[in-house]
């Protein structure tokens, strides 16, 4: 049973609830404590995401917002492994800046960007669970930084390259594994378990204690939330079994092959190039079986296409196939 002190989590929130003007102190207090100064929400702007689909239980969830000093943020919660994510990031960064330009403006119309990305799930490889990114041009012999100095109303401004470029913050949620001591640690420990301190001064977090109580949900919402934590549950064990099971039979096939084919040959050095082919072989064929395994499930859970062939590595022939065999 659900008790008082249960929270919604914040994926959820970020898609049902936090577009809502009434909830963008949640929100603000999130970027506050990300980018280090105070955030107002000026309007949710419009974004592809924004739209329910079948499959919105494994898609990104997100918002883009502009803020009091016209900036963009970009705020998405993502669920599961995505190979070439940063090029997507990427992507939706200049896709941003593009949109929010008229054809004939000056450059000087330029909006600065954040992407903030909380990820829920297993992406790089890291001792933090907060990285930052940004744009720096430093001199390649002193290790200076260039301050570029520009006109604006008539008095020389000094701007940083971070101040124009996109700034990125990849929030790695299952990292984070310690008892939380700042306001970014309380908001970390939140994003992880759903659970916030009684007597919690950090921005956004109280707020969070006032609106996004699991009982204060109506049944159809409270229904509808369950059922989003069955699936990501279903979602992770898919891809959790797939990577040990490929991992597994892997090793397997490749030692009894190596072992088989080094005897044949009869000499000390067959047996060890033997054992390490095999190894590779037995791998890469474990590993494309677990493919196609995991590429039926996905089809069964009607995700599109183009999900899949992200997900396994592969093609759309090969999914035909697969398809055909359902």
């Amino acid at each position: 049973m659900e008790n008082d002190n249960t929270f919604i989590r914040f994926d959820w929130a970020i898609k049902n609830m936090l577009r809502d003007k009434a909830n963008f102190e949640i929100l603000e207090g999130l970027l506050t404590v990300l980018i280090g100064e105070d955030v107002k929400i000026k309007e949710i702007l419009e974004s592809e995401s924004n739209q329910e689909s079948e499959y919105d239980k494994f898609n990104r969830v997100d918002i883009k917002a502009e803020n009091s000093k016209g900036h963009i943020i970009i705020v998405e919660v993502q669920l599961t492994r995505e190979l070439d994510y940063l090029k997507r990031i990427l992507f939706g960064t200049c896709k941003t800046i593009t949109e929010h330009i008229s054809l004939g403006d000056k450059y000087d119309k330029v909006k600065k960007v954040y992407s903030i990305s909380i990820l829920y799930c297993d992406y790089g490889e890291g001792d933090d669970y907060v990285y930052v990114g940004d744009m720096h041009f430093t001199g390649l012999h002193t290790g200076t930084e260039l301050i570029v100095r520009t006109k604006e109303d008539g008095v020389i401004v000094q701007h940083l390259p971070k101040d124009v470029f996109p700034e990125y913050f990849l929030l790695r949620v299952y990292n984070y594994d310690k008892i939380p001591d700042t306001p970014l640690d309380e908001w970390m420990s939140y994003l992880k378990t759903g659970k916030v301190k009684e007597d919690t001064r950090t921005p956004g977090l109280q707020r969070v204690r006032e609106k996004l109580r699991v009982l204060s949900m109506t049944k159809e919402q409270r229904d509808a939330y369950y059922r989003h934590l069955d699936n990501i549950m279903f979602q992770n064990d898919v891809f959790d079994t797939a990577r040990t099971e490929g991992r597994e039979e892997g090793y397997a096939e490749g030692r009894a092959e190596g072992i088989v084919e080094g005897r044949a040959e009869g000499r000390a050095e067959g047996i060890v190039e033997g054992r390490a082919e095999g190894l590779a072989k037995g791998l890469a064929e474990g590993a494309a079986r677990v493919n196609r395994e995991t590429a039926k499930k996905l089809m069964m859970l009607n995700l599109p296409e183009e999900t899949i062939m992200q997900v396994t590595g592969l093609n759309h022939d090969e999914l035909a196939i697969i398809r055909s065999q359902l």
